[in-house]
């Protein structure tokens, strides 16, 4: 079976995450506390997909959950991808 992908999901999770980063930073999305020090915070990224979810129209059908996961799992490739990105320049 194919996987279901929300494009319009997809799109407004991308816009809210770049507004989030812009206003608050890498750091934002990362834990305060703990053994890692680059570790992503689970709950910023489920803030972003909420928020996206939260903003659709509601004449729109809700989300197919494999979309959701998408989305998810695209957000957090995209941290991680910033994140070492941040690492590398650094010198870490």
């Amino acid at each position: 079976m194919a996987d279901i992908i929300d494009i319009t999901l997809l799109a407004d999770v991308r816009r809210f995450f770049q507004k989030l980063i812009e206003q608050r930073g890498l750091s934002y999305f990362l834990q305060k506390d703990g053994p890692r020090l680059f570790q992503l915070e689970p709950s910023k990224v489920e803030l972003v997909l909420r928020t996206a979810m939260r903003t659709r129209d509601p004449e729109l059908p809700q989300p197919h959950e494999k979309a959701i996961e998408h989305c998810r799992q695209e957000l957090r490739r995209e941290l991680i991808r910033r994140v070492a990105t941040a690492m590398l320049q650094t010198g870490l």
